[in-house]
């Protein structure tokens, strides 16, 4: 199966060397699936000519907002839209989970100021909880119609959605390392994030988490499909 890898954000200079770019990171996460990747930089302005370029879809995380004025967003949402009436499989991380319930019919906003990173607690609708890393000050505050919340915590009450049509999505990064995701904080502590609370999701960022039981989640939806 081959997956459309739509890459919305670029890794900070700083951290590409060791870490790769965003998409890198998403192959490594769903290695051992036998799944095919193609890359497409939707934020330097590459789409895809045709959602059936590949089977199946995923939208990275972005330091952008799903509301901000850039000229690839409408475009991106034209394309979730159109792979979503065609039933195609899409998922998206972060800025992906933001995106498409924005092109879908929700509401996204930046949060108050306060930032959700670091481990976070997730309660699921069988009362089960994971955990995973999260790095994100917007979220999503209305649902779309047809989007029903898997994921939830009290920071976050749509951190996971799932589409009656062939669509998943989630707030955290299950595709971060420890060492990214500390790498991140430090990177943006002091000039995006206030460091009374980047401290405390330093503290934690090396904390067990269920990452690989979302590559299960995750991959077995588009091998659903």
């Amino acid at each position: 199966m081959k997956i459309g890898i739509l890459q919305t954000g670029i890794v900070p200079e700083d951290l590409s060397p060791t870490y790769g770019e965003y998409p890198d990171m998403f192959k490594t996460f769903l290695g051992g699936h036998n799944f095919e990747f193609e890359d497409y930089s939707v934020v330097t302005g590459t789409l895809p000519g045709s959602i059936n370029e590949c089977e199946g879809w995923l939208v990275t995380g972005s330091k952008h907002g799903a509301y901000e004025d850039h000229d690839w967003i409408p475009k991106l949402e034209d394309f979730i839209r159109e792979v979503y009436a065609a039933n195609l499989p899409i998922v998206g991380i972060c800025f992906g989970h933001q995106i498409m319930a924005q092109a879908l019919g929700g509401k996204v906003i930046k949060y108050n100021g306060l930032w959700g990173m670091g481990t976070q607690e997730y309660t699921h609708p069988d009362g089960t909880k994971t955990k995973l890393l999260a790095m994100h000050q917007d979220q999503v505050v209305e649902k779309p119609p047809e989007a029903e919340i898997v994921a939830s915590n009290d920071f976050c009450k749509m951190a996971g959605l799932a589409y009656k049509k062939r669509a998943l999505s989630f707030q955290p990064h299950p595709e971060f390392s420890h060492e990214f995701m500390e790498g991140l904080i430090k990177n943006r502590a002091g000039v995006t994030i206030p460091n009374d609370q980047a401290e405390p999701a330093l503290e934690g960022v090396y904390a067990a988490n269920d990452a690989a039981k979302y590559a299960e989640r995750i991959a077995n939806f588009f091998k659903g499909a």
